[in-house]
């Protein structure tokens, strides 16, 4: 029985999740949009949310611990800088999850885009001329 056991095992050995969610939570805050399996979407997305609430209020210590769970400076300080000022209105619910049409091709897995609500727009640096 599974009686109050939470949390996705993903095939993987305790350690091998743990860096897979700090990889992949690096991962969303420095590209803001990635695209994975359905499964680990919905594993990786309560691990991130609860570093940008935490992100919400700038202090020494809030650093500390959201270093501590990503274990990446850039991440870090991307957070702290631009995420963190850009949801301090929000209450909750950072991310999204739109399930893609056509699995994964090998195994066959559901795919999934995991990205922020609010996220930046890269602007084409060629091609899309509004001028012509």
């Amino acid at each position: 029985m599974r009686h109050r056991v939470a949390g996705a095992k993903l095939g993987r050995t305790a350690s091998h999740r743990t860096a897979m969610k700090r990889n992949m939570a690096s991962s969303i805050i420095e590209h803001e949009r990635i695209t994975t399996t359905l499964v680990k979407a919905k594993a990786i997305r309560p691990f991130v949310e609860k570093i940008v609430t935490l992100s919400k209020k700038d202090s020494v210590h809030n650093r500390r611990r959201a270093f501590a769970l990503l274990r990446n400076k850039e991440a870090v300080a991307k957070l702290f800088e631009t995420l963190g000022p850009r949801f301090a209105d929000r209450p909750g619910g950072y991310l999204r999850i739109l399930k893609l049409s056509k699995p994964r091709l090998g195994d066959a897995a559901d795919r999934a885009i995991i990205e922020f609500v609010e996220r930046t727009i890269e602007v084409s640096v060629g091609g899309d001329s509004e001028a012509e």
